[in-house]
């Protein structure tokens, strides 16, 4: 039967009923996913999808947790890699990198951010020059995520250094394991690595990874920033894929028995309702006015998230693309994570800063207490946001420059 935009719940539900076996390993379950469609529904057929409207992955997520299965691989390579690739990527491009990221089997990272470039990142020094049929880079880059265990990342690098900043940039795709990519872990707070800088040293990039044109990949650099920061849905997976055993059996990975590779930041939507409600009841605070008032401000923000991606979605199947609007779900998941954590803080109390097994929830709280703040940095600072929104969105006078 014909997969249509009617039928994608019964379908995959039918499909799940026959298909999902927790004891294969997850390597073969991505792979399942990704050749019957169901990974990216709203995927072109050709390219491991089912052409379906970006709603569908809404209702087979939905799916895949009612039947307590795995998803698909998620992170840099789905998130915002694979859905470039789809709009600006050359056909063989496509047909090079988009398999390795529906089954699973590349991990990809972003080389964006430099010592001297955060939020102003066309102010980088990273350089590309033309070395016959291929570019030699180098330069450093900073707070890179999944680094370590990335296969090739995506680069912005400065090809024409006479070119005004926004001018001058080109956008590739590059292969981490060459002797010229050094990569070193950055210890955070938490005790973990998620980030690394990174220093690249004569690495070569083929002149056929260049993504759209030369001196002009800071349009392509935008569209990819505006899938990133269209992150509103309350239901996405969180965090970034790590490298880990494919051959393990999905049905571990599912139930949480065994670590999933992710690096962990806010739980779903649901997840973190559902987690805010049992510390509440578990903590005897159910009758306090104050924390009622503010489980209540939290479930209101993450009931407006789901409206709104619900109409982002919409909006996508009428064929709008993401644009500087994306800013505002940014700032509002951001504003969302904030009013978890100091809720969930105040009900554990002193509780509610122990890490390790023997801690509520064996430490989670306290890691994501300590994440969160980072996210009003990654993918641009809240102030980055408000000033899109201003200018872009709104058409407000553009903020003062220094140089002015």
């Amino acid at each position: 039967m014909t997969v249509t935009e009617t039928n994608v719940q019964p379908e995959v539900k039918a499909w799940l009923d026959q298909n999902w076996d927790p004891e294969r390993p997850v390597g073969d379950w991505w792979k399942m996913l990704a050749d019957s469609g169901w990974g990216f529904p709203h995927y072109p057929v050709e390219w491991s999808g089912l052409g379906l409207s970006p709603n569908a992955e809404s209702v087979v997520a939905a799916e895949l947790e009612a039947k307590g299965a795995f998803g698909p691989p998620w992170g840099v390579a789905t998130m915002m890699v694979g859905p470039l690739l789809l709009e600006l990527g050359t056909k063989e491009q496509r047909e090079r990198w988009l398999a390795g990221i529906v089954d699973g089997t590349d991990i990809w990272c972003q080389l964006f951010s430099e010592p001297e470039a955060g939020s102003d990142l066309a102010g980088l020094k990273t350089t590309a020059v033309r070395d016959g049929d291929q570019w030699i880079i180098n330069g450093q880059k900073v707070w890179t995520s999944g680094a370590a265990d990335a296969k090739r990342a995506i680069l912005v690098a400065r090809t024409d250094p006479d070119a005004a900043k926004h001018h001058g940039l080109s956008f590739f795709i590059i292969e981490m394991d060459q002797p010229g990519v050094e990569v070193r872990p950055l210890v955070q707070m938490t005790g973990e690595s998620e980030f690394n800088e990174i220093f690249l040293t004569n690495a070569v990039v083929p002149v056929e990874n260049l993504i759209g044109e030369i001196n002009k990949g800071w349009g392509v650099t935008l569209r990819l920033l505006s899938y990133e920061r269209n992150s509103l849905d309350p239901e996405g997976e969180a965090g970034l894929q790590n490298k880990f055993d494919l051959s393990t059996p999905v049905g571990l990975l599912a139930s949480g028995e065994v670590d999933d590779g992710t690096q962990t930041m806010m739980p779903k939507g649901s997840e973190a309702w559902a987690m805010l409600l049992d510390m509440i009841h578990e903590n005897g605070v159910d009758s306090d006015a104050t924390v009622r008032q503010d489980a209540m401000r939290f479930y209101s923000m993450l009931q407006i998230a789901r409206f709104t991606s619900l109409r982002a979605a919409a909006a996508a199947d009428a064929g709008h693309l993401p644009g500087p609007e994306v800013s505002l779900g940014k700032l509002a998941s951001v504003r969302m994570m904030r009013k978890w954590r100091d809720l969930a803080l105040r009900v554990l109390g002193p509780n509610g800063q122990i890490i390790g097994a023997d801690a509520p929830l064996a430490g989670r709280v306290a890691q994501i207490a300590l994440s969160v703040q980072g996210m009003s940095i990654a993918g641009g600072t809240d102030e980055i946001q408000h000033n899109i929104v201003a200018e872009r969105v709104l058409g407000l006078p553009r903020e003062p420059r220094p140089s002015n």
